[in-house]
């Protein structure tokens, strides 16, 4: 296929062997380059981890540890489990970098949000406004020394979906690694990924890139490199009222749905960082992509804006090597524009 590097063929995959389950409401699977059967157990129980982990951070049972830091949490410390610390420490860490376009305090305006779609409305400016101020990552309390957490004010709510799936491929990576895996791609839903080693001789594992608009299209390829991936978006999950339709990612910062971007796709050393940094991304556009790419090492990015015009769509490219992306020309307008190349 040609681009602006010449002639390139597409990668191609080969066979392989997959192992699923299905967790945080989508399916997460482990897919093995041939050879890797005797080892099924082990990833049989990688997957198994998963499910650990949702009953860790779910939101949607009293009994989950996230629920109980919740529930506890605004009247003193609560201890937190090693693990899970470390995670919160790396999404207030995240939040900061990315100026709160990504902020794991957002659950009571998600619930709002859910609340409302439900009744066939939108909320209105004062429920937003309610819903702010008990809204920020400043207002939670992480103590090291004694691992706890604990929160400044009444209503605050900590919500690890913005990052909790790529957290559980991080730790199912863990597992397989461990046990000597060294050829393979887990995924968590459609919209998270992470590879180990080479496939098909490929220096790495082909994933596609989907078209934001035309679902069952790819824009293209990206080669993992011993990488994640995670792709934020809202064309599946968005709600109409009165004509207007609204996304399912909500700014953090206002409390209203974003707009303008068509999908964000990061490439990053962990899951947990690739899944938090594609909402902020997309959330905070071009120019929080570009200074978090700067400051964080071997992160890049893929933008999708809404074409002026046509069908074509015109990535901009952050920080990904040429060898690494592979784009259908059919459907991709390339520029000198972007950052990186394509």
């Amino acid at each position: 296929m040609k681009t602006q590097g010449g002639l390139r063929a597409q990668p191609e995959g080969g066979e392989t062997l997959r192992l699923a389950t299905r967790a945080m409401a989508c399916e997460f699977s482990i897919i093995m380059n041939p050879g890797e059967h005797r080892r099924m157990w082990v990833a049989s129980d990688a997957l198994e981890r998963v499910h650990l982990l949702e009953q860790q951070m779910t939101v949607y049972r009293d009994d989950s540890e996230i629920s109980r830091i919740n529930r506890d949490a605004a009247c003193g410390p609560v201890s937190s489990e090693v693990a899970l610390f470390g995670l919160l420490l790396k999404c207030r860490e995240l939040a900061e970098l990315s100026g709160r376009t990504f902020d794991p305090t957002s659950g009571p305006l998600i619930s709002l949000w859910r609340r409302c779609r439900e009744a066939g409305r939108i909320p209105t400016h004062e429920q937003i406004d309610a819903c702010l101020l008990s809204t920020g990552i400043e207002h939670v309390v992480l103590d090291e020394e004694a691992c706890s957490v604990s929160f400044d004010r009444p209503g605050v709510e900590l919500n690890l979906g913005g990052i909790g799936k790529g957290y559980a491929l991080d730790r199912c990576v863990e597992h397989l690694t461990e046990h000597g895996f060294d050829g393979f791609v887990i995924h968590g839903g459609h919209s998270s990924v992470m590879a180990r080693g080479d496939h098909n001789g490929q220096g790495g594992w082909p994933v596609g890139i989907g078209n934001p608009l035309f679902t069952e299209q790819r824009l293209g390829t990206l080669v993992l490199r011993d990488q994640a991936l995670s792709t934020s978006g809202s064309n599946i999950q968005y709600f109409r009222h009165e004509g207007r339709r609204y996304g399912h990612i909500l700014d953090p910062r206002t409390g209203w749905p974003v707009e303008g971007t068509l999908s964000v796709t990061v490439l990053a050393p962990s899951a947990a960082e690739a899944d938090a940094l594609s909402t902020a991304f997309f959330v905070g556009g071009v120019e929080i992509a570009r200074r978090c790419c700067d400051n964080l090492p071997h992160v890049g990015a893929v933008l999708i804006p809404r074409p002026e015009r046509g069908r074509r769509v015109r990535p901009i490219v952050i920080g990904i090597p040429d060898d690494q992306i592979f784009w259908d020309l059919e459907q991709v307008e390339l520029t000198l524009e972007q950052d990186g190349t394509a």
